[in-house]
């Protein structure tokens, strides 16, 4: 949570942005460009497209920031953003796969290690054997997601990886809070799944049991 000089200086940059202070909104991105970028990389698996769209992402901010409601969340309202441009972007991928093929390289692939920073919000040990380790977690994890419906994967990437709270996935998704929990709990049951599946993939100390 920011502080209360953070949020006030937030809310400034917001009005002076609404006023058409390039400057004002560059330094925004600046704080967001981060947490966008992940978010939609990992909803689309792929770190060009990812970049793309996260760009897209605050072009469209830019234009509709006058829209924005003082007092709401502007992380939620931008990651509402960020999310239906990767929703509609899975969406034409699905619709032309063939075409999309070329876009994909091995390296950007959904389960590409070095893309991924840390999936679950935690500082990195400084131990490199332990960063494998959490990095092939990392991947793992990042298979998992890939086999989410797409509902259920925005909301338990902006629930457990992003840190937004139930109210602010419901605003950032457009959808009621009984709507969000549910996609939460059937997307973090299924990814449960998936890992107890795959559980000889996981590293040793992760691996989970078979009870």
């Amino acid at each position: 949570m920011m502080s209360r000089s953070a949020t006030e200086d937030e809310r400034l940059l917001i009005a002076r942005s609404q006023r058409g202070d390039v400057q004002a909104f560059n330094q925004l991105v600046l704080r967001y460009q981060q947490l966008m970028y992940s978010a939609v990389f990992r909803m689309l698996g792929n770190a060009e497209v990812a970049a793309d769209v996260t760009q897209e992402a605050f072009l469209s901010a830019f234009r509709a920031i006058s829209s924005f409601r003082p007092g709401s969340s502007f992380r939620a309202w931008l990651l509402r953003i960020g999310s239906n441009l990767a929703c509609d972007h899975w969406r034409r991928v699905q619709r032309h796969p063939a075409s999309s093929l070329d876009e994909l390289t091995e390296e950007d692939a959904p389960h590409a290690p070095e893309q991924l920073g840390p999936l679950i919000t935690s500082r990195q040990e400084e131990n490199p054997e332990a960063h494998v380790l959490a990095r092939e977690l990392q991947e793992l994890i990042q298979q998992g997601l890939a086999q989410l419906p797409l509902d259920q994967r925005v909301a338990v990437i902006l629930c457990d990886i992003q840190g937004l709270s139930y109210d602010e996935i419901a605003e950032a998704t457009q959808a009621t809070l009984g709507t969000v929990r549910s996609r939460i709990a059937r997307g973090r049951s299924k990814l449960r799944s998936y890992l107890s599946q795959h559980r000889e993939l996981l590293p040793g100390t992760y691996r989970l049991s078979n009870e």
